[in-house]
C-alpha cells in the first residue's frame, strides 16, 4: 500500500514558517523611545547621524542572533545561562539592573503614547497613563503574549509614513546617501549623547533577554517541556532563524533611517532643532496628511508602546525569574508564576507612577535610551563568554563571525559612553 508523500511546502509558506521571535523583536525595537530618539537626531544634527543606519543593522542582527542561539542551543534563557558562567550574586545584579531600566523605559513610553494620545484627543494625559498602563496590565497575565503581538505588530506599519513623507518631499538623496555611508564622530556633548541614545536604543539590553527566552517559549510550544528536549539545534532551525532575525532588524532599521531622514529635511531644515512635545514630533508627517500627521503620529506611536511594553516587564521578569528559579512564562496561569508576574505588575505600576512627576515625555523617552546604552556594552561582555562555551553551548557555540561583530559591538559602546562621559 502505497503511503502519501508529504505535501511539499510553497515558497510562501517556507517564508512564513521561518518567521517568528525576530520579527517581533525588530517590530519592539521601534518603541517610542525609538521614535523620539530618532526624531531628535534628525532635528537636531539633520542626516549627519544617518550612518547609524546602517553600521548597527548588522550589530543588531548578529547580537539578537547570538542572543536566540543561546536559547535555542542550552534550552535556557540567556539569565540562566549566565548563571552557568557567573556567580548568582553577579546575574542577580544584572537582572536588578535591567529592572530599573525597564521601569524607566515603561514610564516613560507610556507618558510619551499618554502625550500623543492627548495631542489627539484633548483629554488628560495621565488618564491615558492609567488606561494603557492597567490595560497592557490586564492582556499581559490574561491573555497570550503572541495573541497581542500578532494584532499590534500591524500598528507598528504606521511608522512607514516616514518612508512615504521622505518621497512626496523628493529630496537630494545623493548628499543623503552620502552622510549614510560616511560615519561623521561626534564633535561635542550632545552629538555624543544622541550616539550613546541611538545605539542604545536600537541595541536594547532587554531585547537580549526577550530574544532568548521567547526561544524557548516557541520550543515549549510545540511540546519540548523539559530542558533535555531543547538542548541544540538542528542547522535549519538556525538558518531560518537567521533569517528571521535578519528581516526583523532590516525593517526596524529602515523605519529608523526613515525617521532620521524625515526630521532632518522638515523640521532641522526650518530651524526646529530642540523636539519639546510630541507635537513638534509629529509635524514632520505634515507633508503627507497635512493635520492628519497627529493621527498617524499617534496610531504609530501607541502602536509599537502598545507591543515593546509587555517586551519591556517581560523581559526583566525572565531575567530574575531564571535568575532565582522561579516558575516563568507568559503562558502560564498566574497563580503558578505569582513571582514572574509579580515583577511585571510591579515594573507596570513603578511605570505608571513615574508618569505623575510632571517630566517632559520626549527628554524621558530619550534619556532612557542613554541608559541602555550605558548597560548594554556589560551585558554584551556576559553575552560573549557565554555564546562561546562550549559546555554551556553543548558543542554549538557561536561561529567566530558572530563573535567577532559582537565583540566589536561591545567595543563600539564603550567608546560611545566613554566619549560621552569625557566629552
Amino acid at each position: 500500500m502505497n503511503q502519501k508523500k508529504p505535501k511539499r511546502k510553497t515558497p510562501l509558506r517556507q517564508f512564513l514558517s521561518a518567521l517568528g521571535p525576530g520579527i517581533v523583536t525588530g517590530a519592539a525595537d521601534d518603541d517610542p523611545s525609538g521614535i523620539a530618539t530618532y526624531s531628535i537626531a534628525g532635528a537636531q544634527f539633520g542626516t549627519s547621524m544617518l550612518w547609524t543606519a546602517f553600521l548597527t543593522w548588522p550589530l543588531m542582527a548578529a547580537v539578537q542572533m547570538m542572543c536566540a542561539r543561546i536559547g535555542m542551543v542550552s534550552g535556557y534563557g540567556l539569565a540562566q545561562a549566565l548563571r552557568r558562567k557567573f556567580p548568582r550574586p553577579v546575574v542577580a545584579l544584572l537582572a536588578l539592573a535591567l529592572l530599573i531600566a525597564n521601569t524607566i523605559n515603561i514610564g516613560a513610553d507610556l507618558l510619551g503614547m499618554a502625550d500623543a494620545a492627548h495631542m489627539l484627543t484633548g483629554v488628560n494625559s495621565h488618564l491615558y497613563v492609567i488606561l494603557f498602563g492597567v490595560g497592557i496590565s490586564a492582556a499581559t497575565v490574561w491573555l497570550r503574549y503572541g495573541q497581542i503581538a500578532n494584532t499590534l505588530k500591524w500598528l507598528a506599519l504606521f511608522l512607514f509614513a516616514y518612508v512615504v513623507t521622505a518621497f512626496i518631499l523628493r529630496p537630494a538623496w545623493a548628499p543623503i546617501l552620502r552622510d549614510a555611508i560616511r560615519p561623521i564622530m561626534p564633535h561635542q556633548p550632545t552629538a555624543w549623547a544622541t550616539l550613546v541614545a541611538i545605539l542604545g536604543t536600537t541595541i536594547s539590553p532587554y531585547l537580549f533577554f526577550w530574544q532568548a527566552s521567547q526561544e524557548v517559549e516557541e520550543e515549549k510550544f510545540i511540546g519540548r517541556k523539559l530542558t533535555i528536549e531543547r538542548i541544540g539545534a538542528s542547522p535549519r532551525e538556525i538558518v531560518n532563524r537567521k533569517f528571521d532575525i535578519g528581516l526583523g532588524t532590516f525593517f526596524s532599521n529602515a523605519v529608523m533611517f526613515f525617521i532620521i531622514v524625515t526630521t532632518a529635511i522638515t523640521l532641522h531644515r526650518h530651524g526646529i532643532t530642540n523636539i519639546e512635545t510630541s507635537r513638534q514630533a509629529a509635524e514632520a508627517l505634515r507633508p503627507l496628511a497635512g493635520s492628519g500627521c497627529y493621527f498617524l503620529f499617534t496610531a504609530g506611536l501607541i502602536g509599537t508602546g502598545l507591543l515593546a511594553i509587555p517586551t519591556l516587564s517581560g523581559s526583566a521578569a525572565y531575567a530574575l525569574a531564571e535568575t532565582f528559579g522561579w516558575h516563568q512564562g507568559l503562558d502560564e496561569k498566574i497563580d503558578k508564576a505569582r513571582s514572574f508576574y509579580a515583577v511585571v505588575l510591579l515594573s507596570m505600576a513603578v511605570g505608571i507612577g513615574l508618569d505623575f512627576a510632571n517630566i517632559n515625555s520626549v527628554r524621558a523617552l530619550y534619556w532612557t535610551a542613554v541608559i541602555n546604552g550605558v548597560l548594554a556594552p556589560f551585558l554584551l561582555l556576559g553575552i560573549l563568554l557565554v555564546a562561546s562555551d562550549r559546555k554551556i553551548m553543548h558543542g554549538q557555540p557561536s561561529s567566530r563571525l558572530g563573535i567577532a561583530t559582537v565583540a566589536v559591538t561591545m567595543l563600539l559602546m564603550f567608546g560611545a559612553c566613554i566619549g560621552m562621559f569625557v566629552f
